[in-house]
């Protein structure tokens, strides 16, 4: 067991000290680009304006072939490119992966002042974020890093999500986490080939009507994620960390995309990624509160003052509980209104 009081020390010396709260930041949508692809490569400043994370990413999607190219392009992108408010992640290969410890060890040297999260795909448990945690630390102070760079784990293995809590609560860098769905269906030998959604094939029946077990029964298309985006929430919610859905691989399905987005928001997480730019959109919508529930919870603010007791408005009771979710909804709008003011002027926060 690690001294509780040392958690909070650098993990090498001349490392910088770690952060005990994790800043939060817009973070609706976390937009994937290939660094390899010279084509993309010139986007990213263009795009780095409409999304509020961008990610370069090295891992899955990358050809073998092309590992190193990326790993070189998104350095190259980090030096040239003023990301703004716009925060600047990567997807490093998994960490049994031969390719793992030179995307570390060259980000973090050549571009460590402009990386805000390195994401670690496949982690299995705490031992993994250990091992980044203490090589983050020595990378950082051979650099002159000022502030920590942070952690998102990738829930991609039926041992990462049995492991959720302890991945969690496993180093003062933990930024959040994402749901990977479709290596997660691989390793729990889940009977789908789709990448995020829900299946036609799992559903609920309502039940019989008569004699013929046929007639007049209702099916329902049921989500197949709902259980472990759930615990992933809490797991997150427990540790002051940040939940996000992964990715949605059907792109022409847009409505199926919004719908999937807005179960995970609803269900508390603050994000979900982006894999094509029509998805960006989708995700700006969903993850923003709607105008009229953020003006109701200012409402519901300001009559309960302190936020003790219990009033009565439009027929409603407001005690508490509501207050507290009504000042989640609050303290995002007016996250995201710093930096949209034509959302700011929707909410009435000029």
């Amino acid at each position: 067991m690690r001294n509780p009081r040392a958690f909070f020390r650098p993990l090498a010396v001349g490392a910088p000290m770690p952060v005990d709260t994790v800043p939060f930041r817009p973070s609706r949508m976390i937009h994937f680009f290939d660094p390899s692809n010279e084509r993309m490569a010139l986007k990213v400043p263009d795009i780095a304006k409409k999304v509020d994370i961008i990610l370069g990413n090295l891992e899955d999607a990358i050809e073998v072939a092309n590992k190193e190219a990326a790993r070189e392009g998104l350095v190259k992108i980090g030096k040239t490119t003023d990301f703004g408010p716009t925060q600047l992640w990567t997807r490093i290969n998994s960490l049994d992966s031969p390719w793992a410890l030179d995307d570390i060890t060259r980000l973090v040297t050549e571009i460590g002042d402009k990386l805000d999260v390195i994401m670690v795909p496949k982690v299995e448990g705490p031992e993994d974020i250990h091992y980044v945690d203490r090589l983050l630390a020595q990378l950082e102070a051979r650099a002159g890093i000022k502030r920590p760079i942070l952690v998102h784990a990738l829930l991609e293995t039926a041992s990462g999500v049995n492991n959720i809590e302890q991945i969690a609560a496993a180093s003062p860098r933990m930024q959040g986490m994402s749901l990977g769905p479709a290596d997660l269906a691989a390793s729990r030998r889940m009977k789908t080939t789709r990448v995020g959604g829900g299946h036609p094939d799992y559903i609920v029946r309502t039940d019989p009507t008569g004699d013929d077990l046929n007639e007049g029964r209702t099916t329902y298309q049921q989500d197949l994620w709902h259980f472990t985006i759930s615990r992933m929430v809490d797991a997150c919610a427990a540790m002051d960390i940040l939940p996000f859905y992964g990715p949605f691989g059907d792109i022409k399905d847009v409505v199926a995309c919004e719908d999937q987005f807005r179960n995970a928001f609803l269900l508390g997480c603050v994000g979900a990624w982006s894999l094509h730019p029509v998805q960006i959109d989708i995700a700006k919508r969903v993850f923003t509160p709607p105008v009229e529930e953020v003006k109701w919870a200012k409402r519901v603010i300001e009559a309960m003052g302190d936020g003790a007791g219990a009033v009565m408005l439009d027929g409603k009771m407001q005690d508490d509980a509501t207050f507290k979710q009504c000042q989640v909804v609050v303290e995002l709008a007016e996250a995201l209104a710093e930096r949209d003011p034509e959302l700011a002027a929707s909410y009435g926060m000029k």
